[in-house]
């Protein structure tokens, strides 16, 4: 029998000029590299196809979803070791693909694997795989709509597995790690409320409300009234019908509408709670305008939002393929600086910035648990693709949070009246 698993670790090996950190099992039984730890299982010659085909994230991605790629055992330790060869090579050492073949040592190495894979061309991509057409028309309003639908809109039921009772798609808040999901979510919640000053009698405008948890918490325990918006038809159906439950039916409007075509401000308060990663950095000043003309003198916007580190050179940033591909098209990671930047551009004054990234390593670790406790029955509720997409990105996005790769904030901003005088109070963190 050949030793299918020792050919791919040696070419593995030249190819990326560093020793594999992971053991690796062919689709012949064979196996090789460092025993113990985690085992990335290459069931198939289909994912050396994909692979080459698609060198880098998206061809990973590809076999990945396909179930071509597969890991055995701890998939955060596979990560982690992994991440230095992929993920996170430093700058200075990534290369292109036709750099790299410019090396015999390369050149020898992708010949050999070629014939290793079998006949070309691969299969098509997965189903699950955003299909577009350039890039010239993104975060219009439709390809907005689009995206969104792409990613939320894949079942309510599912959702309900992966983000427990709380319905909530962002960053928890917690006192300890262990605490539960619902009452860190709760505590999230609660902190933006406090935030903004909420009041009875006040109007708040919840930017990508999601299946309406904020709108109901802020409803209900600040008695203001709540407009929720949501380009996600499935979300909205199902806030409705929950906001219907709460008898909050005359406090609580969920729309499905665009932040661009809200003509009914002004409101005292905006939340804006995992939505802005949505918007682009083309539009990013545009969001912000729009938000800063909703609101009335002196009123608040609480933007939480995920932001990535700096590069040395920025106008090499490139979008995280996988992500980009079967996760949230067309979404962009800013550093916390140029949003900021852009907000106060906009006419806000930034008052207080929160960096809780650990908090979301928290989160997302406990929600992968959820979805790999009911694995059989998140299978059956969307894909087998879809569970696994969604088991890789909230892994590896924990450990980037943990890692400081990518971090979230919690930037209060105020439309501070002309004469200066904002109404927030001399104490920071003393909200109301």
């Amino acid at each position: 029998m050949s030793n299918a698993a020792l050919r791919l670790k040696n070419l593995a090996e030249q190819l990326l000029g560093a020793p594999l950190p992971v053991r690796l099992r062919a689709w012949d039984g064979s196996e090789a590299g460092p025993p113990g730890g985690p085992v990335l299982v290459v069931r198939n010659r289909r994912a050396l196809r994909r692979l080459l085909w698609k060198p880098g994230e998206l061809g990973l991605a590809r076999a990945w979803v396909a179930g071509d790629l597969d890991v055995e055992g701890d998939l955060y330790d596979a990560l982690d070791r992994m991440a230095g060869l992929i993920w996170e090579r430093p700058e200075d050492e990534t290369r292109s693909l036709v750099e790299a073949l410019k090396e015999p040592r390369v050149r020898a190495a992708v010949r050999q694997l070629f014939r290793l894979a079998g006949p070309f061309p691969p299969p098509a991509p997965p189903g699950e795989e955003m299909r577009r057409h350039g890039r010239l028309h993104r975060h219009t309003k439709g390809s907005d709509r689009r995206a969104i639908s792409h990613h939320y809109d894949v079942g309510n039921d599912f959702y309900e597995l992966v983000l427990g009772t709380s319905m909530v798609y962002s960053c928890a808040y917690w006192d300890s790690p262990d605490g539960t999901l619902e009452d860190a979510q709760r505590d999230k919640l609660e902190l933006v409320c406090r935030k903004l000053g909420l009041a009875p009698g006040q109007r708040l405008l919840d930017v990508g409300c999601g299946w309406g948890s904020m709108a109901i918490h802020a409803a209900r325990e600040y008695g203001v009234s709540v407009v929720g918006i949501t380009l996600s038809q499935e979300q909205a159906a199902y806030a409705r019908k929950r906001v219907a439950e709460e008898g909050l039916t005359d406090r609580v409007e969920i729309r499905v509408q665009d932040y661009r075509d809200v003509r009914d401000g002004p409101f005292d308060a905006i939340s804006s709670i995992g939505m802005a990663e949505h918007v682009g950095s083309a539009r990013y000043l545009e969001y912000a305008e729009v938000l800063y003309g909703l609101l009335k003198p002196g009123g608040r916007l609480l933007n939480h939002q995920i932001g990535r580190r700096p590069q040395k050179d920025e106008s090499t940033y490139e979008v995280d393929e996988f992500i980009d591909a079967y996760v949230f098209p067309d979404g962009e990671l800013a550093p916390v600086g140029t949003t900021t930047g852009l907000l106060e551009r906009a006419g806000f004054e930034v008052r207080d910035l929160e960096a809780i990234r650990e908090h979301y390593a928290l989160t997302l670790r406990r929600w992968v648990a959820n979805l790999e406790s009911d694995w059989a029955v998140a299978v059956q509720l969307t894909s087998p693709g879809r569970a696994r997409i969604w088991r890789l990105y909230m892994a590896a996005c924990a450990l980037s949070f943990e890692r400081n790769k990518i971090g979230v904030n919690q930037i209060l901003a105020v439309k501070t009246p002309v004469s200066g005088e904002p109404g927030m109070p001399l104490r920071a963190r003393t909200w109301n």
